[in-house]
């Protein structure tokens, strides 16, 4: 199951939008396979701390742009991200180094196969060309914002390195294809994922990975769906549901939140608080007050947590799961449709036809009001 470290190394692992799972077992299978070959003579597995790397910069022994590298075309909100998974000692990926001897110099190279993005963005965020969220800090700082012990543990933080050690150029150029190749079509989640890693992104796989026990165990979204971020897209709905109220559902209006808020999310905290008094009611109850009725469906459950959050005073965990039982029971009436109540059939219909429109949330928000 992906958590919150591997999303991360999901959206920092390599220089082109992939796939969260495509892109870590890429790494590691490319790496097997680099193993195996017979014209590098062999790759070295180390880490080394981001102070080290500075001083290979700045000593002239760390090429960050072979020929064969792409231009830099990561964001501020790309950057960011990376040196918030530095802060929060979260997992990121491999960097991959052609480390050889210039013997008329006499001088160590190192040359960037894999990780140029990466490297780069620790190197301006030392030199504070942009700021990054520190976890002790309510905004984001520069490097020179932080405090000494937190610049130090920056400083001294270690990138995993794996340096390939007699590779020529055809070497290379085969390594860093295959390290950044594709291999499966990513879903509109994973896109937006790749596109926009900034406050509202960060903050939606946060919210998304705190609540991994809630999405399994109530049978709201199956491994396969957390593997493809459809709780990451859940969660960003919700949240824009709470700032904006409800909408027809749209790719083009998640694509247009995570635009405009890539460099801030200015309501994140009064979301997050309201979203927290939700779920905490929600994991209280039964798993089967959901997981066994039409609540673990995500539209329906969409509405209850729209629901929940209108309601000035909550109700009892024994009144929601006993709210919950009727709603279901009413749903799955074995009666003709001619002897069930009206409303009874329009909530049904705005269950089971176009869930995602703006008169079937309407619609199930109502039903559900009425009956908690």
């Amino acid at each position: 199951m992906p958590n919150v470290g591997e999303c991360r190394a999901a959206v920092l692992g390599l220089d082109a939008p992939r796939s969260a799972l495509d892109r870590y077992s890429s790494n590691a299978a490319s790496a097997a396979s680099l193993r195996k070959g017979e014209a590098v003579e062999r790759v070295d597995y180390e880490s080394m701390v981001i102070q080290d790397i500075l001083n290979a910069h700045d000593r002239g022994e760390l090429n960050i742009s072979p020929w064969y590298q792409r231009r830099a075309v990561w964001s501020s909100s790309h950057k960011a991200y990376l040196i918030n998974s530095i802060f929060e000692t979260m997992p990121v990926p491999s960097i991959y180094i052609r480390h050889a001897i210039d013997l008329d110099l006499e001088k160590t190279v190192k040359e960037v196969v894999d990780g140029q993005q990466r490297l780069r963005s620790v190197i301006e965020y030392k030199a504070n060309e942009f700021s990054a969220r520190h976890p002790d800090h309510k905004r984001r700082v520069l490097f020179r914002d932080l405090l000494p012990a937190q610049r130090q543990a920056f400083l001294m933080a270690k990138l995993p390195v794996a340096y390939l050690i007699g590779a020529d150029d055809t070497d290379v150029i085969e390594i860093f294809g295959r390290l950044n190749a594709v291999s499966k079509t990513l879903n509109a989640q994973e896109k937006r994922s790749a596109l926009y890693s900034g406050e509202f992104h960060q903050y939606c796989l946060r919210e998304a990975a705190t609540r991994l026990s809630i999405w399994r165990g109530l049978g709201v979204f199956t491994a396969t769906n957390i593997s493809r971020m459809d709780e990451v897209q859940f969660t960003a709905e919700l949240s824009m549901a709470l700032e904006g109220g409800m909408s027809d559902f749209s790719a083009a209006r998640i694509n247009k939140a995570y635009k405009d808020w890539d460099n801030d999310f200015p309501h994140r905290e009064d979301v997050a608080v309201r979203l927290n008094r939700i779920f905490k009611l929600i994991g209280s109850l039964n798993p089967s007050a959901v997981k066994d009725t039409i609540f673990s469906r995500s539209p329906l459950f969409y509405s209850l947590v729209l629901v929940l959050d209108s309601e000035k005073r909550l109700p009892s965990k024994a009144n929601l799961e006993l709210a919950l039982s009727d709603i279901d029971a009413r749903f799955n009436d074995p009666r003709p449709v001619s002897e069930r109540p009206a409303e009874d059939l329009a909530f049904v219909a705005a269950c089971t036809a176009s869930t995602q429109r703006i008169k079937s949330h309407q619609t199930r928000f109502d039903y559900i009001k009425s009956s908690i």
